[in-house]
């Protein structure tokens, strides 16, 4: 819509944001209309009129199977278009029109915007399936003629009450429509069995509608009173009712057609079961995130146990052993504890890579600067656990045979991701300027038991590959490619 208004017509931005806000509400004109609806728009030059938005109904058959948003029509080739549009008024003349042998009814409502006629809504209802209307459908077509003259009015929809078409009741969730007092005239099969699930045992015609919902839900004191206003439908609002262990959705929209408030018209939806499994998915997560820190819990007591283990021994090459195990515990810990924090089994693992890089660089026996560049971006738990253990021993590995005691060193961490979303890959360098490899040295034969892990995580659980090899002048270069499926 925003490309046809801004290439064909004179229309500021803050008609089109006026257009929008009608689209964004015209499927509940259309469903109580059980008519299609195309809005057009003059072009610049007046001489022809284009379709910017096409609306069908969910409560009755369509009148036009083709996609008219786009289309050019020439001023003049359809007289109620320029009735609609010079005369500020809402037109029905005229005998109803065949297409593809099924007579439709033609209607145009012109939409106001602060005086001005902005474009036409052009309502067509197909008369193939016609009969006797219903109470119900008495009620959604006098619905509609009030909604229609507010439109024409400029009236409707409300300023700053943008809907979520998705999240809001529609009129065949369950439709209540009420008289200016706020007694309800009318309710709908539908809307009646969600009161009943409030815990309502009368019929609902007859009864203050406010009154009824604020004694059906709890009593929260000068909450009570807004919602006697709001369910009377003084105001165009929307709002949730819990009693009786059902929940309905309620919106209130004020009927105005000819400036003055005549009665007001309440959607609302049995939302029951929707919120229960919300509530459901939500101790769930609470439950998820409630293991994790557990876990770290549990991690870093281990972790505690092991560093009070090596404290006694008197073993050098026993203390280091365990302080090792206490760094690869402790980058396990550090991503369950990122995980307790998320809502989702997902983590921004350029924290825990920064985390990792300050816990290895305490055993540095120099004076080496650690840093990192680039962005390893969000990675699933599965990727993240195994990838942090493989990031200790990488760094572990350069810190403790890179640099002589005292020696001044740098080891940088960098990270890039490429690749298509399908098979996106991660490639993690880490480099440092030490002395070197040994002569001779192949990373894939190595028996020291970091190397063995770091080629048990990263080619049989992360289906990756890795490598060392001499840096380009002096150092190591030891680097990471792993497949990655997550977002960025």
């Amino acid at each position: 819509m925003n490309d046809l208004v801004r290439q064909h017509t004179a229309l500021s931005e803050s008609d089109l944001e006026w257009l929008h806000l009608l689209v964004s509400e015209w499927q509940l004109l259309s469903d109580l209309s059980f008519a299609d609806l195309v809005l057009w728009v003059p072009t610049l030059d007046g001489t022809r009129y284009v379709s910017v938005a096409q609306m069908r109904p969910n409560t009755g058959p369509t009148s036009y199977q083709d996609d008219m948003v786009g289309h050019l029509v020439p001023r003049g080739r359809r007289p109620l278009l320029d009735a609609a549009l010079d005369e500020g008024r809402i037109v029905r003349e005229g005998d109803p029109e065949w297409r593809e042998e099924v007579p439709v009814r033609v209607e145009s409502i012109p939409v106001r915007r602060d005086g001005r006629v902005l474009g036409v809504i052009a309502r067509n209802t197909n008369l193939l399936t016609v009969r006797t209307p219903s109470r119900l459908e008495l009620t959604y077509l006098q619905s509609a003629s009030d909604l229609a003259q507010m439109i024409a009015a400029g009236a409707f929809p409300f300023p700053g009450q943008q809907v979520d078409m998705d999240a809001s009741p529609r009129a065949g969730d369950g439709l209540i429509r009420l008289d200016a007092d706020g007694v309800v005239q009318y309710a709908s099969p539908n809307a009646l069995s969600a009161y009943h699930r409030l815990g309502l045992a009368a019929d609902l015609v007859g009864q203050h509608l406010g009154q009824i919902t604020a004694e059906l839900a709890p009593s929260r004191g000068p909450v009570d009173e807004a919602l006697v206003k709001l369910a009377s439908g003084y105001a165009p609002r929307e709002t949730e009712v819990e009693g009786n262990g059902g929940v309905i959705q309620l919106r209130a929209i004020p009927l105005k057609p000819k400036g003055a408030r005549i009665g007001s018209l309440v959607l609302l939806r049995d939302v029951t079961e929707l919120r229960r499994r919300e509530r459901e998915l939500i101790t769930k997560d609470a439950t998820i995130r409630e293991i994790h820190h557990r876990v770290k819990n549990n991690l870093q007591t281990v972790a505690a146990l092991l560093r009070l283990q090596a404290r006694r021994m008197d073993s050098v090459r026993g203390r280091e052993a365990l302080n090792e195990a206490v760094r690869r515990v402790g980058s396990i810990a550090i991503v369950h504890e990122t995980l307790s924090q998320n809502l989702d089994e997902r983590v921004e693992f350029d924290e825990i890579a920064d985390r990792v890089l300050a816990m290895v660089a305490e055993i540095s026996p120099g004076k080496v600067d650690c840093r990192r560049s680039g962005r390893c971006g969000i990675l699933d738990a599965e990727v993240a656990t195994p990838l942090s253990m493989v990031l200790t021993e990488v760094l572990q590995n350069a810190l403790e045979h890179a640099f002589a005691p005292g020696e001044h060193g740098t080891v940088e961490v960098s990270a890039v991701r490429s690749g298509p979303r399908s098979a996106e890959r991660l490639l993690i360098t880490v480099q440092d300027d030490g002395r070197g490899l040994p002569e001779g040295f192949d990373p894939k034969t190595a028996g020291n038991l970091g190397l063995q892990i770091i080629r048990t995580l990263v080619e049989g659980e992360l289906g990756g590959t890795f490598d060392m090899k001499p840096a380009a002048g002096r150092g190591t270069r030891a680097v990471l490619d792993i497949p990655v499926r997550s977002q960025k």
